[in-house]
């Protein structure tokens, strides 16, 4: 038996056990900050990884190694690795990102315009999509193993099928190029009105929610399903109670955790997994941005936008930890 004075050894534990929801909720944050901080490295040395540097693809290659030289001493690229990773680290902790070395232009502030342009499309598409999903999984779970649900269920699967950039093409194909009723490129400017907007994320915006839309559909309705097949569910139907109301008022609460978690994973998905919609429409947002920085090999660029993707994709994950968390009346009422 250990001779250590509990007082040294129970503080933890007595706070697990008096405050569970608050314990669980401050263990995700502090492992999302050490996985932030964990990522961080990864980009920053992933690309210092990659063969070649910008000073060749900015000098062209009849540049003299003295010119090559010349090019990386001023970008400070001849200091060691680690020095250079702590300051950049330190300064984008502070939101500095450093100067674009393409266009000598500052990186957050170009960062600033593209992001909001990011959000407003993927908060637009997520407006659309998240309701809609959750409203035609529990349409399907009414309906299971009839028409409505076999429908639904064949359109979610052809939707999941196809990549995004096939169906960005079929949505321009037909109604940008054939029919003529939406807007091709996606141009938005500031000062824009906000119906102009709209009319030009139009197109991406559907791409995007027919992405997500059939993975979150399929997995609200397995979610609720999982909750129909249990004991008192069953009971509950026995004694006539009508399946819209099991659904709607019993299942549904039930099957809140599994399905903000899905949902905040597309969520997740809206910002960072937006890159391939954004070049396909030339949409002027954080995606487009990262990909023309990676063509000239624009290095501050790339790790401020790989950063910043994966600080919305944790921190959504984050979020969806704790609200699942917090959803789960065993936590929430500890006995």
């Amino acid at each position: 038996m250990s001779n250590t004075p509990p007082s040294t050894v129970l503080p933890g534990l007595r706070f697990k056990q008096r405050f569970p929801l608050l314990s669980l909720i401050v263990e995700r944050c502090v492992l999302s900050l050490v996985l932030l901080f964990a990522v961080s490295i990864l980009i920053f040395g992933g690309l210092e990884a990659l063969p070649g540097d910008f000073a060749t693809t900015y000098l062209g290659q009849s540049a003299t190694p003295q010119a090559v030289a010349n090019i990386r001493a001023d970008l400070g690229l001849n200091r060691p690795i680690t020095t250079r990773y702590v300051e950049w680290l330190g300064n984008a902790v502070h939101g500095d990102f450093g100067t674009s070395w393409a266009s000598k232009n500052s990186v957050s502030e170009q960062i600033g315009k593209r992001l909001g342009n990011s959000l407003f499309l993927a908060a637009f598409a997520a407006l659309i999509s998240v309701p809609l999903a959750v409203g035609l999984g529990m349409l399907a779970v009414h309906f299971r193993n009839r028409l409505p649900d076999k429908i639904i269920n064949v359109i979610s699967l052809a939707a999941i099928s196809l990549p995004e950039f096939f169906i960005g093409y079929l949505l321009i194909l037909f109604f940008g190029v054939k029919f003529g009723i939406a807007t091709f490129p996606a141009t938005v400017y500031d000062g824009m009105d906000l119906l102009d907007r709209l009319k030009a994320i139009a197109l991406p915006t559907a791409t995007l929610v027919l992405v997500v839309l059939a993975h979150m559909m399929r997995m609200t309705r397995a979610a609720i399903l999982s909750v129909m097949s249990s004991a008192y569910m069953e009971t509950a139907e026995l004694k006539g109670l009508s399946a819209y109301r099991a659904i709607v008022k019993h299942a549904a609460p039930n099957a809140l955790a599994p399905i903000i978690n899905v949902v905040a994973l597309n969520l997740a998905y809206l910002v960072v997994g937006v890159v391939v919609v954004e070049v396909v429409f030339v949409y002027p947002g954080m995606g487009q941005y990262m990909v023309d920085a990676v063509t000239v090999r624009d290095m501050p660029v790339v790790q401020a936008c790989g950063l910043i993707f994966a600080a919305v994709y944790i921190l959504l994950n984050m979020i969806a930890d704790i609200l699942a968390i917090v959803a789960n009346p065993r936590l929430r009422h500890p006995r």
